[in-house]
Order: structure tokens, then sequence, then C-alpha cells
């Protein structure tokens, strides 16, 4: 990726973190990354920690730093898999389903109506950097 495509798609992920954090008005309101943590919670819920981390592609570990502070601000209930003592699974709480439906669904709604005014091609982006995600899932994989 000489490049410079991993450093842009990094960009990319950056200013969606910003465009978050000046929707909310809040410095220290939930990020992007915890926007989309809730956001993906909230469609397969309730999860097991590691089943998160598979959807969102990251570790374990990260999930487990990423709920704490969702966990403590009540935005997620984290407890103990009644089927299975050493599985924990989450869910969103009421007020991180309204955190989520404020703030990130409409910011995500709001990207892709705003790249399509600009005639920026949305789907095939979205195609393409699907296909991406596989490719390097492939790559990562072998």
């Amino acid at each position: 990726m000489d490049d410079g495509l991993a450093d842009l798609l990094h960009r990319v992920v950056y200013l969606l973190g910003e465009a978050t954090r000046k929707r909310t008005d809040d410095a220290d309101g939930p990020s992007y990354s915890q926007m989309r943590l809730l956001g993906t919670l909230e469609e397969i819920e309730p999860a097991t920690q590691h089943r998160l981390a598979q959807a969102m592609s990251v570790s374990d570990p990260a999930i487990s730093r990423a709920l704490r502070p969702l966990e403590a601000a009540g935005l997620v209930r984290v407890r103990v898999d009644p089927e299975h003592a050493r599985r924990r699974l989450v869910e969103t709480t009421e007020a991180g389903r309204k955190a989520f439906h404020d703030s990130g669904k409409p910011l995500y709604d709001e990207l892709r109506e705003g790249l399509l005014r600009a005639d920026f091609p949305y789907e095939r982006y979205l195609a393409d950097t699907a296909t991406l995600a596989r490719i390097l899932e492939g790559a990562r994989a072998e």
C-alpha cells in the first residue's frame, strides 16, 4: 500500500470521528468508534463479547477495553452468560440506543445523502470497499 491507501482510509475514519463529536457538540461524548460499536451491537444483540469483536473486525481485548467506558456511562449492559459462566453477554441500554439514534445513525444517513448530492458514487464505493475488506480478510487468513 505504498500509494497511501491505508493512510487515506485511516484519515476517513478520523474525519468520521470528528463529525460525530461535532454533531453531539460534546468533545467528551461518544466517539465514532463507540457509535459504530453501539450500532453494530444493536443489530446482533444480545451478543457475546467475542461475537461483537468478530462483527467489528477487532480483537477480543479491544472490545473489552471499548466496553468499559460505555458500560460506565450506562450505554451498554454486560452480564455473565447464564449458559456459560466464562462468557459475557453485551446489549445496549435504552440510553445507548438513544445515543446511537440521536447521533450515530443520523450521521451515517447524512453522510450518505451528502455524498450522493455531491455526485459521489456511494453505492459503487460501498461495494468496492466491501470487496477490499473481503480480499484483505482472505489475505490475513492465509
